[in-house]
């Protein structure tokens, strides 16, 4: 399963014109292919990275508020709003993007990177509210009573108290929300029409089609966009782990 990645890398060494003949390792790393990446693919990237941090942001925003009221309050409809949460996991992209194109083009949002951060948090949002409702629900309620009896307020309460206890849940519902972002071809390829505004991914895509013959660049710009993901993966892994197996309050 790790091949393709580790040939990734290594045709991303390779000099141009060699790649499709190269060998198992590569004799002579040839850095040219990144050079090359940079250059074309560089403000890609930069917008890959503000849209997802965007998304991130945006996502935890309104995703960490709505957890704590339907885990906390009593509230009608609580299991009616989480089956719908949930059935929004389930529509297809493409209906989504197509719906998107529409309001977008009547808002002047088309090609701007405020549309894509708004786009990706469709995703973003659903997926952090099941995340953090499912933790937040077993924290105990004395510590919740015992905030409020020494004064703090249901703001400070959720801030000072419920925040911190759900850390681990919280730094995974960032993560999956910022690889949701990193990774879409749709929403990039339906909502934007112009070079100024384009994420990496689609950046990718059209790059193969203009440069088959720099196997080197379009493989170097592929391991560019792995990158943050990777290095984010291995950062959160820990928490992520401690979410998955336990959702213990320390």
């Amino acid at each position: 399963m790790l091949f393709p990645v580790y040939w990734m890398v290594n045709a991303s060494l390779q000099p141009t014109g060699t790649t499709l003949g190269a060998g198992w390792f590569p004799s002579r790393p040839h850095l040219g292919g990144y050079a090359t990446a940079l250059r074309d693919q560089g403000p890609n990237l930069v917008t890959s990275l503000v849209v997802a941090l965007g998304s991130v942001a945006l996502s935890l925003g309104l995703a960490a508020p709505a957890a704590y009221a339907l885990a906390r309050f009593s509230l009608r409809g609580t299991r009616l709003v989480l089956f719908g949460i949930l059935f929004t996991q389930m529509v297809p992209g493409i209906v989504v993007a197509n719906a998107l194109y529409g309001a977008y083009n009547d808002l002047g949002l088309l090609n701007s990177r405020l549309g894509l951060v708004l786009a990706d948090s469709t995703s973003g949002v659903p997926f952090a509210v099941i995340i953090l409702h499912s933790f937040m629900r077993g924290i105990p309620r004395e510590i919740i009573e015992a905030a409020r009896m020494d004064g703090a307020g249901r703001l400070r309460t959720f801030c000072a108290v419920v925040l911190p206890l759900s850390r681990n849940a919280l730094v995974t519902a960032a993560l999956f929300t910022f690889l949701f972002a990193w990774s879409d071809f749709l929403f990039g390829l339906t909502l934007t029409t112009t070079e100024t505004v384009r994420p990496v991914t689609l950046g990718i895509y059209e790059y193969i089609g203009a440069h088959t013959t720099q196997w080197n660049a379009v493989m170097a710009t592929a391991v560019l966009a792995s990158v943050p993901a990777v290095v984010l993966l291995v950062a959160a892994q820990r928490f992520i782990t401690d979410d998955a197996t336990s959702g213990a309050i320390r």
